[in-house]
């Protein structure tokens, strides 16, 4: 999909190619409180931020395949949705190895498969 950066919001993609600490309140393998599916990756949020949603802005954490309570890692991409104003963060180690737009999608399909989104991986002037 090709990136229409010219809409997209500075608040998540300022993010991009910087170290973030998030709080996860939806650790690996948790369930949704209201929709039921389960999280198959760490999900959780950049404290003392906000969103268009009202809410801090959430974050999806890669590359650790076990429950955790914070973490600090780099921001290498951002989840655009087309349909919703709530954009995701994607949120990896700061030792790991590139992770591509496909793995990216497959890794975070469990909740985006519910949205039209794009992967942006530069900031927005």
């Amino acid at each position: 999909m090709e990136n229409n950066t010219s809409q997209i919001d500075k608040y998540a993609t300022q993010f991009i190619g910087k170290e973030v600490e998030i709080k996860i309140d939806r650790p690996l393998h948790s369930k949704h409180p209201k929709h039921g599916f389960v999280y198959e990756v760490n999900y959780g949020f950049v404290p003392d931020t906000k969103a268009p949603d009202g809410e801090e802005i959430d974050a999806y954490l890669l590359g650790v395949d076990m429950p955790v309570d914070t973490y600090k890692g780099k921001c290498i991409a951002v989840i655009h949705r087309l349909n919703d104003t709530d954009d995701k963060l994607i949120i990896v180690p700061t030792s790991s190895e590139d992770i591509n737009d496909e793995e990216i999608k497959k890794a975070t399909y469990f909740q985006e498969q519910f949205f039209i989104s794009e992967i942006i991986r530069k900031t927005v002037e």
